[in-house]
């Protein structure tokens, strides 16, 4: 018999159900949120089971569990009592269900080595020139975006052979892929975990740690951070980074993984260990302002850009806590979204007056030079730039996506290697005023096709594919109680990270198949 949230065998309704009653306070089993958490991970787990022609009842369901556990949480009880529970729970539910392994959650390791990331990939060369002394490719592309361009879904028959290029005819490769649709391939249902540790605080931001499947951190309007590990059985909080005065705007993962810069509107650039969650050094904006975004320089991790709420764009040295000389510059508002392209030679940077501006980069100095401006849309926040110079298998197409508060997700090609921006396709989704942001599937796929993700206002997570003309929705995933502010995949694409205006965090596995 299943275990519903109030005791009751039969499906929930509104007028069944009640706080105060059932199996939660009968048992007084949530007396932190730590445990609580647990259970609602188990009661996750097995969601994808409950009545399977009815996914809108599951929704309802651990939404309704989420918040019966919440309310809970604040009353104190016994611990052994509590994990008495937790142990009963998963045995009921595992004879209920059967056995589920905790590894079966995540791909196997060999998918990482069979793929590559995409703007990875767009930097090889054949020319061994190209390589380093030890035989090793160069990480930086030598081609301008205007050839870039001109290349996008171009026939490279002309191409030396075994040279590694995108093609429309590559069946050998979407075979060993198992040859299936971009659909099935992004076909996130089951929820591997729900986190609520910022709890009534919204959490804009959130990001996997780089190549990596099981670290994942997010921010706070609560002032603090999270660094979230997915290893553990069941996942846990690893630890919360505390010593922000104000809301937590963004942050960003150094290369190694061992720093982690954040900006609050308190006026502070933060560097902490990511290890024991140390704060290392604390750097304050010498105008006193809010800082609302921050990003590492790709290829040259000691340097950090951040802007701030004085329309300020500046280039810092984490090392010295000082401004690089030459690094800043003004944009027409609030500085709201920053992206570089992948070799770190521009920089676009989005404001809350609609406009979109790109920078030039100098690697030697950290100079910053302002090259194009866009207006999206006039008044409207661009709170969103995510930059990719591969879109997918099929055509080489340096782009932007970016949200910006116009009710639409809207793609840019790059089309010159100064930054220049020219509308492509854009998808409807609801976003008129919350800080939403998207991301590009990180993956180099075998199959036809590419993927973005974002959230919407409506509560949803919606994946498109770029090279649909009509019906470009490859899937929406629905459990979120507020606007998805954020998404994030880890490295093999296994799970998929939201989270949203109301705290919850909500950690998606791939259907197993």
């Amino acid at each position: 018999m299943e275990i519903w949230p109030c005791g009751n065998p039969n499906p929930i309704k509104g007028s069944d159900i009640c706080p105060g009653r059932g199996v939660l306070s009968t048992l007084n089993v949530c007396g932190m949120a730590a445990v609580w958490q647990q259970v609602l991970a188990v009661d996750a787990r097995y969601n994808a089971y409950r009545t399977p022609t009815f996914p809108q009842f599951r929704t309802q369901y651990i939404r309704r569990r989420s918040q019966l556990l919440r309310e809970n949480a604040k009353c104190g009880f016994e611990p052994g009592l509590r994990r008495r529970y937790v142990r009963l729970r998963s045995q009921l539910l595992g004879l209920r269900y059967g056995t589920l392994s905790e590894q079966s959650s995540f791909r196997a390791s060999s998918v990482r080595s069979s793929r590559t990331t995409l703007d990875r990939m767009e930097d090889f060369e054949e020319d061994p020139r190209a390589q380093g002394a030890h035989g090793h490719r160069r990480s930086v592309s030598r081609g301008s975006y205007q050839l870039q361009a001109q290349m996008n879904r171009a026939v490279y028959d002309e191409r030396p052979s075994g040279a590694l290029v995108p093609t429309s005819v590559a069946e050998a490769s979407r075979a060993m892929a198992g040859d299936t649709t971009l659909s099935e391939n992004y076909a996130f249902a089951g929820m591997h975990h729900i986190f609520d540790q910022h709890v009534d605080a919204a959490v804009p931001r959130l990001q996997f740690a780089n190549d990596d499947k099981h670290l994942l951190a997010c921010c706070s309007l609560d002032s603090t951070l999270s660094i979230m590990t997915l290893f553990s059985s069941p996942p846990s909080v690893k630890v919360i980074l505390k010593g922000h005065a104000g809301p937590v705007t963004d942050f960003a993962w150094s290369l190694s993984n061992d720093v982690i810069v954040s900006t609050s509107k308190d006026g502070t650039l933060r560097i902490w260990n990511t290890e024991d969650g140390r704060c290392i050094r604390e750097v304050r904006d010498p105008e006193a302002s809010e800082l609302l975004c921050c990003t590492f320089q790709p290829m040259n991790n000691n340097l950090t850009v951040v802007g701030n709420s004085k329309h300020h764009l500046q280039v810092v040295n984490i090392s010295t806590g000082k401004k690089v000389k030459g690094g800043s510059s003004k944009l027409t508002g609030r500085v709201l979204s920053m992206s570089f392209d992948a070799p770190g030679r521009i920089l676009w940077a989005g404001d809350d007056r609609g406009s979109i501006f790109s920078f030039l980069f100098d690697m030697a100095t950290g100079k910053l030079t302002k090259a194009k401006r866009l207006v999206v849309s006039e008044g409207s926040s661009i709170c969103s730039i995510s930059a990719r110079s591969w879109i997918s298998r099929e055509a080489r197409d340096p782009s932007l996506l970016i949200n910006a508060c116009v009710n639409k997700l809207l793609l840019y090609r790059v089309v010159d290697n100064e930054g220049t921006l020219q509308l492509k396709t854009s998808f409807p989704i609801e976003h008129g005023s919350q800080p939403l942001h998207s991301i590009f599937c990180p993956l180099m796929s075998f199959r036809q096709g590419a993927c973005v993700v974002t959230g919407s206002e409506d509560a949803c997570v919606y994946f498109f594919d770029v090279e649909r003309n009509t019906k470009a929705i490859v899937n929406k995933l629905q459990g979120h109680g507020g606007p998805v502010l954020d998404v994030s995949f880890n490295c093999d694409e296994s799970l998929l990270a939201s989270a949203d205006s109301t705290g919850m965090v909500i950690i998606w596995r791939r259907e197993q198949k």
